[in-house]
């Protein structure tokens, strides 16, 4: 019966039975250093240092991660975008391990897949003793090894050999690069007495705040020549756009949601007459589908469940709101169960619980179950039978027993049995997936428990309602075909203009609108001043125009200028400070010149350069122990934060100087830790053609 929950929660499905076969026989004999792909598609999807990415092998790649994740898991975006960086990652670091003749050998994956870090030891642990049985592992590989189940060959090679040689690859690239960390004498020595310098020094100071942003425009050149004067820090690798736009809202209006409320309150009448509830929602289309059995209010997960649980019997509550529904909730039954229990038992499946395809006829399945009961009831040993027959794998080598489990982890049929029962109960249960002998051994913690059934409607739009908000975001697009139009017609129509920058041609979704790939689509297949037709997005019909592309490369004008503007800026100021109020040769008359007191910084460190009260400031505090300063007024200083004058009073050492033997272990610490950016700067410095875009 796990074995059906775990499908539901964690798709481990996967490493049930055939596990053992498919690791035996794929990996062993020949998975290590395995590449290659089933997929005969040559689309190319990117290349990387000039190795391909096969769209077949990425596809297949995302369906296993897809089957991983399941419905309740990532989005289907989200899995392309961390799949492609797997791929790229995979080649980058491939292409290293062969530089350096790294290399995993099957001694060592079977070292990995049967020790104690195995990637296994979930499946092959005793729950008892905690201890991994590696030597049962290693048996089901060796009775399964013959299997050809391809798919399941895949799924295992993805999900537990690729990752366990890759990290175990990694892992060892990772080692040189530590093992490689080393601190020069030279460089000991001079970290030791940065890390002890302390200086005082009196200054004079004048903050660019002091002058008005009036007297300091920037022009777009003076942006352009700062920006290619700091290619580094305003250089971007691909290329970004960005687009305005507005939306008009498909919402579901009050009159929408008002007429929904009375068709739901119109059924509450015969909601309450009936007495087959799920007949009734089947026929009314519910969006909560009918759970025909109870629960405790602790494990009741409406917000509202307070209220729910005092429902009379055969009574509805509501209309209310929840979420996006409006809801009746009536109460079926009640009855008191315990909050969990202890059962073992036997399964004869009669079908794959993950494809629902046949194993063994109703028939066989059925007496097959029966002769199980009778040899129990004759004296046979439960525990033997269930270790030669049971078709669970999560419990028949505990004796098929699941120890107090709470409602609802089970398939109906099984929870109701187990909780509905009295302790010591025996019997044969039918689910879907097969038959099962039972015996209840344990139950606790004995509450009222309920069977509710809801009717859920969703709130909404109209037809009417979409429709006018289509009909007016067209009229918008038609009448809107270029910037100026735009402008006038959203201010005409009090639309407020919204922006999203910086829009990656791989992006799915749009800041502030959320997933919108079609839109990312279209901003990249048009350009600058282009208005769109209206896109879907969410319960809204939005129009937007391409304000600018900015190319890879050199940062544009309008791209640098919120983050350059400032610092220009402050260099202009700092110029008009100096020309205009630094006048003399001495801090008193600096003082008297720019108006402002001579202040004193004391014992402030070299590798600390914050000024209380100012801040930052770098470039000041490495003045302080310029040695060719030392007594004397410096020239002005243009710093982060406005002009300095300084003039050191003393230098010297911290009366408690840190130790070679710590500044060293800090030192090889960095080192270390910054080794862990070495796949950064691969990708960084890697060929990278990406053409996901070309395809998703």
């Amino acid at each position: 019966m796990s074995v059906i929950q775990r499908i539901r929660d964690k798709g481990a499905w996967i490493i049930f039975s055939i596990i053992a076969l498919a690791l035996i026989a794929f990996i062993l004999q020949d998975g290590v250093g395995r590449g290659g792909s089933a997929f005969s598609n040559t689309s190319v999807i990117g290349k990387v240092n000039g190795e391909k990415i096969e769209r077949g092998a990425f596809e297949e790649q995302l369906a296993l991660q897809e089957r991983m994740y399941g419905p309740q898991g990532a989005q289907r975006e989200q899995l392309i975008g961390s799949t492609w960086n797997q791929a790229v990652e995979k080649i980058v670091l491939g292409q290293e391990y062969k530089k350096l003749g790294l290399q995993v050998s099957a001694k060592e994956l079977s070292d990995i897949l049967f020790g104690e870090n195995s990637p296994l030891k979930n499946e092959f642990t005793d729950p008892n003793t905690g201890q991994f049985l590696a030597n049962n592992a290693r048996e089901a590989f060796a009775q399964l090894k013959k299997s050809k189940n391809t798919e399941q060959i895949k799924m295992i090679n993805s999900v537990y050999i690729e990752p366990s040689i890759e990290q175990t690859l990694r892992n060892k690239y990772q080692n040189l690069l530590m093992q490689a960390a080393y601190v020069p004498k030279w460089l000991l020595e001079k970290q030791q007495a940065d890390n002890n310098a302390i200086a005082s020094f009196s200054y004079v100071y004048v903050p660019y705040a002091s002058v008005s942003d009036s007297t300091a425009k920037v022009s777009d050149d003076e942006i352009a020549a700062y920006v290619k004067s700091h290619p580094n820090e305003y250089t971007k690798q691909e290329e970004t756009r960005n687009i305005s736009y507005v939306s008009f809202s498909a919402a579901p209006s009050g009159s929408d949601s008002a007429a929904i409320l009375s068709q739901v309150a119109a059924l509450k009448e015969e909601f309450a007459a009936t007495s087959d509830a799920e007949a009734f929602l089947n026929k009314n289309t519910s969006e909560i589908p009918y759970y025909n059995s109870y629960f405790s209010k602790t494990r009741m997960q409406q917000t509202n469940k307070d209220t729910l649980v005092k429902i009379p019997t055969g009574t509805v509550y509501g209309p209310y709101v929840d979420g996006n529904n409006f809801i009746l909730a009536k109460m079926v039954g009640v009855k008191q169960w315990p909050d969990s229990v202890t059962v073992r038992h036997i399964l004869v499946a009669t079908a794959d619980p993950r494809s629902g395809q046949q194993i063994r006829p109703d028939t066989t399945g059925k007496k097959l179950i029966d002769s199980i009961e009778a040899a129990i009831k004759g004296g046979a040993d439960f525990a033997a039978l269930c270790t030669k027959y049971s078709d669970d794998p999560g419990s028949k080598d505990k004796g098929g027993v699941y120890e107090y489990f709470p409602q609802g982890q089970m398939v109906i049929p099984f929870n109701d049995y187990c909780f509905d029962k009295p302790v010591g109960t025996k019997g044969v249960v039918k689910t879907d997936y097969g038959y099962h002998y039972v015996e209840i051994l344990g139950q606790k913690n004995f509450a009222p428990a309920y069977k509710l059934a809801y009717y859920a409607k969703p709130i909404i739009a109209s037809n009417e309602t979409v429709s006018a908000a289509s009909t007016a975001a067209s009229q918008f697009a038609v009448a809107s075909k270029d910037g100026k139009k735009f402008n006038a017609n959203a201010l005409k129509e009090n639309k407020m203009i919204l922006n999203a920058n910086d829009i990656k041609q791989n992006d799915f979704a749009v800041t502030g609108l959320g997933q919108s790939r079609t839109m990312v689509r279209w901003v990249y297949e048009h350009g600058a001043g282009d208005v769109s037709e209206p896109f879907e997005v969410n319960d809204s019909y939005v129009v937007a125009i391409v304000t600018a592309v900015n190319k890879a490369g050199l940062a544009s004008v309008a791209e640098a200028r919120p983050t350059v503007e400032t610092l220009v800026r402050n260099e202009k100021k700092a110029k008009q400070i100096i020309d205009t109020k630094f006048k003399g040769t001495t801090l008193e008359a600096l003082s008297s010149s720019t108006g402002a007191m001579v202040l004193r910084a004391d014992s402030l460190s070299f590798t600390a350069p914050f000024i209380t009260g100012v801040g930052s400031e770098p470039k000041v505090i490495g003045a302080a122990f310029n040695k060719s300063l030392q007594g004397k007024v410096s020239a002005p200083i243009a710093g982060a934060t406005g002009v300095f004058a300084i003039k050191t009073e003393t230098t010297g050492a911290k009366a408690e100087a840190v130790d070679q033997a710590s500044i060293k272990q800090g030192l090889i610490q960095s080192a270390k830790m910054a080794s862990y950016r070495g796949l950064d700067a691969l990708k960084k410095a890697a060929s990278i053609k990406d053409n996901r875009s070309k395809f998703y």
